[in-house]
């Protein structure tokens, strides 16, 4: 790739290095340079520009960071589409996270120009949390380094397993034993009781009973041969003291109910006096003192394997140290009691609304009815909402609004009537807006009568939305057009919601010029809307289905 200033004369094709701010618009970095876009520099004054040149060999930022993370995807992850040279990996489930770290060194060292970046393994996330993210550094890598990283994320030498998975939690039954000797009190057992089903129920699973004994090997292995009946997946034990040796009560009673004991000790600490053993194929966990308390300790990071359905094997615990030392010192001020942790980064929630409430005067009847390929044309737009990233979809209806509610029959969606549809676009805007999720962080606003428009085109806009970047409100282009439909960012709703007449927000576009990030497209899909019969026509013969 070649990379430097450039005159102007010179500059066209050249991907722009760095981001120019015109009288009444915003160049992002990343935009492939037009004859347009060039006159447009001339005129404010610019006489070159810093831009960058692609090698035959090299490979698109996009084109690379995208099938990268394809091939290191597993079960449960879901991509973004990229953008920027960069593509996320998405959680589709909760669960615990599980990479193959070897695979992960290997590829981030092969060169400065890719990475992949992931969440601590076995990290528990959330639905739509981001795991993972490989960023193409420069606008393009060079074609052996991209084949050299995705052998590694393909694991062509290392049997083909995914790099990167989820593995869901499952409801797990636990049952839970609890030790006493003179003196204990109720309500630290209590105590226990309260904080492992908060525990337990946080990660899917169920506290299903809790029995107590004497501190003795015998009453312990009664105890455990007592709750077989209730066949729970996992069993704890919870000592008045900590097991401080294999032949301590707690594993004592362990094996004299039939169990053996696999592990004693973790490098967690808290969490160092944990006792892995197993019974009749369920594991038993002779729980450390600190288990008693809500703060994270070895426990934990056990728990939330198994019930990921992960085995926990002594070799697996041995080899938790690394960022194992959990406890808090003077030194390290203690600021898990000062601060709040961070959030997880989330993909965003970006909702759709769909404008289907038009009276289509110049087409003579309602077009959004009208099939091609069999399928309503509102239909084919709703459809390659549901197939995209998109989170909610609604639907504003007016003009003939049972026959557009029909038309979309089963199709999951919401609806909301706009009475006022014959006083202008604004009044179906400003009910649409009312009724999106109040949790959306912005909103595809999609005409109803564009069918050409796919999946891959809305995900691209989705991929685009970053507003720590200040990719607020996205625009598709193609051929250096703007087309529909637009992302807006929520902040944006309110001031959309004072538009008055038959207008959209297409006017606020150049107000919020810095916010603004064009979206190139592969195709015209983006432009092409249908408002009379010989756009009909022509729309309906270049058409396939989403």
């Amino acid at each position: 790739m070649k990379f430097g200033s450039t005159p102007l004369d010179d500059a066209e094709g050249g991907v722009l290095a760095h981001s120019v701010k015109l009288e009444r618009a915003v160049f992002k970095k990343g935009r492939v340079l037009s004859a347009d876009d060039v006159a447009a520099l001339r005129r404010a004054g610019r006489t070159s520009v810093v831009v960058a040149r692609f090698d035959a060999d090299d490979v698109n930022e996009d084109e690379a960071a995208g099938a990268l993370a394809r091939a290191l995807a597993g079960p449960h992850v879901r991509l973004a589409a990229p953008f920027t040279g960069r593509a996320n990996l998405i959680a589709e489930t909760a669960g615990v996270v599980v990479l193959d770290r070897s695979r992960l060194d290997a590829l981030n060292l092969v060169d400065e120009a890719i990475t992949f970046a992931t969440v601590a393994p076995f990290e528990v996330v959330e639905p739509r949390q981001m795991i993972g993210t490989v960023k193409v550094i420069p606008f393009a890598a060079p074609r052996a380094v991209f084949e050299r990283c995705l052998e590694i994320a393909q694991g062509t030498k290392t049997g083909g397993d995914p790099m990167v998975r989820v593995a869901p939690l499952a409801p797990h039954r636990v049952g839970l034993i609890q030790t006493r000797l003179p003196g204990t009190k109720e309500s630290v057992l209590d105590g226990t009781v309260q904080a492992t089903r908060t525990r337990v129920e946080a990660l899917g699973s169920t506290l299903i009973g809790e029995t107590r004994c004497d501190h003795d090997a015998a009453a312990v292995a009664q105890a455990i041969q007592a709750f077989q009946g209730e066949r729970p997946d996992i069993l704890l034990i919870a000592g008045a003291s900590a097991v401080v040796d294999r032949r301590d009560v707690i594993p004592a009673g362990i094996e004299a109910a039939g169990g053996t004991v696999e592990h004693f000790g973790m490098p967690v600490d808290p969490g160092n006096l944990l006792l892995l053993g197993r019974l009749a194929g369920r594991p038993v966990l002779g729980l450390p003192g600190c288990a008693r308390s809500p703060k994270v300790n070895g426990f934990d990071w056990v728990l939330q394997r198994l019930c990921a359905d992960l085995a926990v094997t002594k070799r697996d615990i041995m080899l938790m140290g690394a960022g194992g030392l959990l406890m808090e010192t003077p030194l390290r001020g203690q600021p898990r009691e000062r601060e709040k942790p961070a959030a997880a980064a989330k993909a965003p929630r970006i909702a759709a609304l769909v404008l289907a409430a038009g009276q289509s005067r110049r087409m003579g009847r309602n077009k959004l009815l009208l099939p091609i390929d069999g399928t309503p044309m509102v239909a084919r737009t709703v459809d390659a909402l549901i197939a995209s990233s998109a989170t909610d979809i609604v639907v504003v209806t007016g003009h003939q609004a049972d026959q557009v509610r029909a038309a979309l029959a089963g199709r999951g969606v919401a609806f909301v009537h706009n009475p006022d549809f014959a006083a202008g676009l604004s009044t179906s805007l400003k009910a649409g807006l009312a009724a999106l999720p109040a949790d959306a962080d912005g909103a595809l606003v999609c005409l109803g009568d564009m069918p050409l428009v796919t999946p891959a085109h809305l995900d691209r806009l989705i991929a685009a939305f970053n507003p720590v970047e200040g990719r607020l409100v996205c625009v598709p282009t193609y051929d250096g057009k703007r087309g529909n439909p637009v992302l807006w960012a929520r902040q944006f709703f309110a001031e959309m919601q004072a538009l008055a007449g038959d207008v959209g927000a297409r006017g606020l576009l150049e107000r919020h010029a810095e916010a603004l990030c064009e979206v190139a497209m592969n195709d015209a899909g983006v432009l092409l809307d249908v408002d009379t019969p010989d756009a009909f026509s022509a729309v309906a013969g270049a058409a396939s289905p989403p």
